[in-house]
């Protein structure tokens, strides 16, 4: 039977991925700019350089507790709804998170994308739940 306790779960999921993208951006800007010779050390000033700022760091946390969050869910989700809802969800709250941030980069065509994604979603939960009750 579908658990509704475990599409919270996998909303809350893709709610911590989907707002800490747009603060990893943010936090992530200089990154670019670091040049050292050669590719370990080039990786390394990148890691340190992201490791030290707490605009980075916070949002990596959080992102990372999704992560954990969804580790554990998929462990008694059904995979073939778990998947695509926190997926397609997580695309939603990017573009959210985004447009709160004052990224300007949506358009119409993302809203429509947004509403046809939200639309399937829909319909692979209402086809689990029809399925098994």
């Amino acid at each position: 039977m579908l658990d509704p306790v475990q599409v919270l779960w996998l909303v809350a999921v893709a709610v911590l991925w989907g707002f800490s993208a747009p603060l990893l951006r943010r936090g992530g800007k200089g990154v670019e700019d670091i040049k050292r010779e050669g590719a370990l050390s080039q990786w390394l000033a990148e890691v340190k350089f992201l490791a030290t700022r707490p605009q980075y760091v916070m949002p990596f946390l959080i992102n990372q507790s999704g992560s954990a969050i969804y580790a554990l869910a998929l462990g008694s989700a059904d995979l073939s709804l778990a998947v695509p809802l926190t997926n397609a969800l997580n695309f939603i709250f990017v573009t959210l998170a985004g447009r709160i941030l004052g990224e300007t980069t949506t358009n119409a065509r993302t809203y429509i994308g947004m509403a046809f994604v939200t639309t399937g979603v829909t319909l692979c939960v209402a086809d689990k739940a029809w399925n098994q009750g």
